[in-house]
């Protein structure tokens, strides 16, 4: 088939989970025959929407890659403005403020949806990924009811949801991909179900290594036991409240744990001779981590999947996981892969827990590992997609005018 992926950024250094999940789907269709392209901004930080790629076509992996500038990079006093006043203040707002709430949150691309409406005959399905941005929502509004098209809205629970523009977005996509039970409930209790519909899931590569001593080498970490973190640092991540338990945890029990973060700082953590920041780092340095690490730490509150767990559990590590976060609840309590934690008397007692039983850690480790081969291999994720857009396209035929 040929397929259109629409994504407001794309890379193989784009650190974000919904981006890195569209950039997987776009490579194994590819590599499953399908003709894929993906239209997407010239940003790399999600912060500003700053110009920093080449507009214009590139090949990525086998992937066409259609690049546009963003019309004006964010601002973040007049975005914080208006985001508060739509999402955060709890009282209705006109649809024009809705609308310029959209506008805000960018990044803002009109050049793609003007070509996006030029390419209707040019796909069999476009496929839009995440809901809460400019290029799906404006360009859903531009092609729907035109072209077949599949939404993967990546939705976890926040206020943004509650947004009651999304009524009118969420009723002009053919289908729906859902990542998880927990994210296909959320969207189907706030927008009703849909004939066409599956929870997908994501992949994941059961031939991932790591060489956890070369990790362990580079940041002279001898034998110390360490948390490990996965993402971005960003409140909304809970990477930072894992950071104050973690402090707390340590003036508690004093040790010779660590806590190691990899991944991308959109805000500053106070310096700890016990915590370890890398920044963003190559694939393979990651997967060293993750096969070094004592417990593989996963905070965030909001979460649709949570592709850094699956590629643990790969891994067959131990996980600890937020408790109130259904999606992570969820996956815990299906797999017997992970302990979940719901605030910090919890965290403190599971960490405890851990690195006093190995053999649980072993248990919690091959538990994931098996939960992961069972559900989430590639070629099982991209056999039902495929079935999905057959779907999708039947359904567009079906709702099209009959002449």
């Amino acid at each position: 088939m040929r397929l259109l992926f629409v994504v407001q950024r794309y890379g193989e250094d784009i650190a974000g989970g919904s981006e890195q999940c569209c950039r997987l789907f776009c490579e194994y269709l590819v590599r499953n025959g399908h003709q894929v392209t993906v239209a997407t901004s010239c940003a790399k930080s999600y912060t500003d929407w700053a110009n920093e790629l080449e507009p214009g076509n590139q090949t990525i992996n086998g992937v066409t890659v259609q690049r546009f500038p963003v019309d004006r990079p964010r601002d973040p006093e007049r975005f914080s403005s208006i985001d508060a006043s739509v999402v955060w203040e709890g009282h209705a707002t006109p649809l024009a403020t809705q609308e310029l709430w959209v506008d805000e949150m960018g990044p803002r691309t009109i050049e793609m949806s003007d070509w996006l409406k030029s390419q209707v005959s040019e796909f069999d399905v476009m496929i839009f990924f995440t809901y809460l941005y400019y290029p799906t929502i404006r360009g859903l509004q531009a092609v729907a009811g035109k072209v077949p098209t599949l939404f993967q809205p990546t939705a976890h629970v926040e206020p943004h949801i509650t947004v009651p523009l999304f009524d009118q977005i969420f009723r002009l996509p053919d289908g729906f991909a859902f990542l998880s039970e927990e994210e296909a409930d959320l969207v189907n209790k706030r927008f009703g179900h849909r004939s066409v519909e599956d929870v997908v899931g994501v992949g994941t590569d059961l031939n991932l290594q790591g060489n956890g001593q070369r990790f362990r080498e580079r940041y002279d970490l001898k034998d110390d036991p360490f948390l490990l973190y996965v993402g971005r640092i960003d409140p909304g991540k809970g990477s930072l409240e894992a950071f104050e338990y973690f402090v707390a945890y340590k003036k508690r029990n004093p040790s010779n744990l660590k806590f190691i973060i990899v991944g991308d700082s959109v805000m500053h953590l106070p310096d700890h001779p016990d915590v370890i920041s890398t920044g963003f780092v190559p694939e393979q340095e990651k997967l060293d981590a993750i096969d070094a690490c004592t417990i593989f730490l996963q905070p965030s509150y909001f979460e649709s999947f949570s592709m850094a767990l699956t590629e643990a559990w790969s891994l067959r590590c131990a996980a600890l996981v937020q408790g109130r976060c259904e999606v992570l609840s969820g996956h815990a309590d299906r797999s017997g892969g992970a302990v979940k934690y719901d605030g910090f008397a919890e965290f403190e007692a599971a960490v405890d827990l851990l690195l006093e039983n190995q053999e649980i850690i072993e248990e919690l480790g091959i538990n994931g590992r098996s939960y992961v081969e069972e559900n989430y291999q590639w070629s099982r994720i991209i056999s039902r997609y495929e079935k999905l857009l057959e779907e999708v396209v039947v359904a567009f035929n079906q709702r099209r005018p009959q002449n």
